[in-house]
């Protein structure tokens, strides 16, 4: 069994608060526009730490982490893009990737819009934690925790950190 804590388009910012809600966490996932190394070392330090680099990361960041991150965390294949799109609506980047070999859960990030959705279609669950950070229009600033045991999600739960 492994907790998760999913984070997405922090653009540098730095809130305490991440580590608090991250700690029961065994992993954290951070689906791109981190900002700053900074940020990553940050969250790398405090538990086993996997990301994407986004569309607004810079050069360091996208010497550290790729595009696409696919992975198996217990019995699930996980795949992370910071651009992704929704079910029904996925982005032309990974569009292909997803119908021709679909993972069980997709994460992305970009839109700083929260949902959690299934996808009958590709039988997987799209997570999309929203902005955790400062910059943007969102009005809520989120992210997600979630238990993965075997081929199983459990205990999603959505935490808002303040506006």
């Amino acid at each position: 069994m492994k907790r998760i804590g999913i984070i997405s388009d922090t653009h540098s910012y730095w809130d305490p608060k991440y580590l608090h809600y991250f700690e029961p966490c065994d992993e954290i996932w951070h689906a791109g526009d981190i900002g700053s190394v900074e940020v990553a070392e940050r969250l790398a330090e405090f538990r086993p730490f996997r990301a994407v680099c986004g569309n607004c990361d810079g050069g360091d960041l996208r010497l550290m982490y790729r595009e696409l991150n696919r992975f198996k965390c217990e019995d699930v294949d996980v795949l992370i893009k910071h651009i992704g799109g929704y079910p029904g609506n996925y982005d032309p980047s990974v569009r292909g990737l997803l119908y021709s070999s679909p993972p069980q859960l997709f994460v992305a990030g970009h839109s700083h819009i929260l949902k959690v959705k299934y996808d009958k279609t590709l039988n997987l669950l799209h997570i999309n934690p929203g902005a955790a950070g400062m910059q943007g229009w969102h009005k809520e600033r989120t992210l997600i925790r979630l238990t993965i045991e075997g081929n199983k999600f459990t205990d999603c739960e959505v935490i808002t950190l303040g506006d």
